[in-house]
C-alpha cells in the first residue's frame, strides 16, 4: 500500500502564542527566551531574521543584531496549553500519530488516499487547527517522514508542500545538506571539507564512503538524501530518565543556595516518581564550572522514588564531585534506570508516620499544585519543578527561558 506520512509544523510557535496573547505585537520583530545575559533565543519571529538572528543564539547578540526587537522571557505554561489544543484536534482526525516535539507532529494517513484524498485531507486539517487555535501551521506530505520534514521546512511560513511518492529524489537533490535531518554543524563541517554542498553529490556518492567517514551514521544520511530513509511512527515516548538542571545567572560559590537548589531538583523529581508510580535505579549529580568543564558523578541505588533515599544520596554526591573551589555555573540532577512500580517499605528503616507524611503532602501537590506544600530546606529554590508529568507519553518542553 503507498504509505503518506504527514509532518506538521506550527509556524514560529512561541512568538504566534505571544501575539495571540496581545495584538500590538503583530508584525513587531519578537524574541523569545532568557532575557539574562546568559539568556538563549528560544524562537524569533521572521522579522528579526533578515537581521541573522536565529534560534539558540545568545540572547545578547541578538539583542545587538536587532535592538528593535521586543523581548520576551516566555511562558511555558501557555506555551502548552495551546499545544495540548492542537494535539487534541490532531488526536481526534487521524488514525495514528507522533508528536515529536512541543510544536512538531507526524500522522500516517497512509490509506485515507482511497476514499478522500490525502492531500485534500491534510489542508482541511490544517485550516481546522488555523480556524479553531489561531496559531499558523505549516505541512508536508510524501511517502516518508524524512522527505514530509525537509517539505515542511521548504514550504514555510505557513504554507503546504506535498512530494509525490517517486519524486523524492529530484526534490531533494538541489537543497543544501543542511537541510537533511541528523546533519548537525560537525557533520555539515564534515562534508563540506569533503567538498559536498548538495544533497545531489550524496545522492551520485557510494553508500561505502560516507560510511568510512562518518560510520553508521553515515549510511542513514545516504539513505536520507535519496529520500528512502523510513523511520516508523512513535505515537508513545517512554521515559528512561527524568532530569533537572539550572544554569545562574551569575556564577557562584554560595553553597547554601547550591545545596538549597540541589536539595529543590532531588525533592521534585522523587515527586514526580511518585505521582507516575516510577521507581529509579541510578542517580547522577552534574556540575559545570565557570570555565566550562563539566563533571559528573552517579551511584547505583536500590529501586526508590521516596525522598529520604533519594534526597541525601544526592546530597553526598554533589560533595564528592565539588572538589575543584571555582565558581560554578550550573548544578543537574538526574534519575534514570526508571521502572514502574510503587515503593517498598524498608521494615527497619521506613515508619508509619513517614509513609503518612509522604502521601499527604503528595495529595497536597496533586490538588494544589507542586509548590504548594516542600520541605523547608527547599524554599530559597522558587521556580524548581512545576512543569508538567514527564511520564505522560509526550516529549519533554524545551523551556522557552532556557540558558546557556
Amino acid at each position: 500500500m503507498k504509505k503518506n506520512i504527514l509532518h506538521m509544523d506550527l509556524d514560529t510557535f512561541f512568538v504566534s502564542c505571544e501575539r495571540l496573547m496581545d495584538s500590538r505585537l503583530q508584525k513587531r520583530p519578537i524574541l523569545v527566551g532568557g532575557t539574562g545575559d546568559r539568556g538563549v533565543v528560544s524562537a524569533c519571529s521572521y522579522e528579526t531574521r533578515k537581521f541573522g538572528v536565529y534560534s539558540g543564539m545568545a540572547m545578547k547578540v541578538a539583542r545587538r543584531l536587532c535592538p528593535e526587537a521586543v523581548v520576551i522571557r516566555g511562558n511555558a505554561a501557555i506555551y502548552s496549553k495551546y499545544s495540548h489544543q492542537v494535539t487534541d484536534i490532531i488526536k481526534q482526525n487521524v488514525p495514528l500519530f507522533e508528536k515529536a516535539s512541543i510544536d512538531e507532529f507526524y500522522a500516517d494517513l497512509t490509506g485515507m488516499d482511497k476514499f478522500y484524498g490525502c492531500y485534500k485531507y491534510a489542508s482541511e486539517l490544517r485550516h481546522t487547527i488555523i480556524k479553531e487555535t489561531g496559531l499558523p501551521i505549516s505541512f508536508g506530505l510524501s511517502a516518508n517522514k524524512i522527505v514530509s520534514k525537509v517539505a515542511t521546512g521548504e514550504a514555510k511560513p505557513n504554507n503546504r508542500l506535498c512530494i509525490d511518492q517517486g519524486f523524492e529524489k529530484p526534490f531533494l537533490a538541489p537543497l543544501s545538506i543542511k537541510k537533511i535531518p541528523s546533519v548537525g554543524n560537525k557533520t555539515y563541517q564534515i562534508l563540506r571539507n569533503l567538498g559536498i554542498d548538495k544533497i545531489s553529490t550524496i545522492q551520485q556518492m557510494p553508500v561505502e564512503m560516507l560510511t568510512s567517514v562518518l560510520g553508521v551514521n553515515g549510511r542513514t544520511i545516504w539513505k536520507r538524501a535519496l529520500g528512502i530513509d523510513n523511520p516508523p511512527l512513535i505515537p508513545f515516548h517512554e521515559r528512561k530518565s527524568i532530569s533537572m538542571e539550572r544554569t545562574f545567572g551569575k556564577d557562584t560559590i554560595d553553597m547554601k543556595m547550591l545545596r538549597t537548589t540541589i536539595f529543590a531538583m532531588a525533592e521534585s523529581l522523587a515527586y514526580q516518581l511518585r505521582n507516575g508510580n516510577k521507581l529509579a535505579a541510578c542517580i547522577s549529580v552534574k556540575i559545570r564550572y565557570s570555565d566550562f568543564n563539566t563533571y559528573s558523578k552517579q551511584m547505583k541505588i536500590p529501586y526508590s522514588s521516596a525522598d529520604h533515599v533519594i534526597i541525601p544520596r544526592v546530597l553526598e554526591l554533589f560533595e564528592k564531585l565539588y572538589q575543584r573551589r571555582l565558581l560554578i555555573r550550573l548544578v543537574g540532577v538526574k534519575l534514570s534506570n526508571l521502572v514502574s512500580g510503587s515503593y517498598q517499605i524498608d521494615l527497619f528503616d521506613d515508619t508509619q508516620e513517614m509513609l503518612n507524611l509522604y502521601n499527604a503532602m503528595d495529595k497536597i501537590r496533586n490538588r494544589f499544585g507542586e509548590h504548594s506544600v516542600k520541605k523547608a530546606s527547599a524554599l530559597g529554590a522558587k521556580s524548581i519543578g512545576g512543569v508538567q508529568n514527564p511520564f505522560n507519553g509526550e516529549p519533554p518542553i524545551v523551556l522557552a527561558h532556557r540558558t546557556q
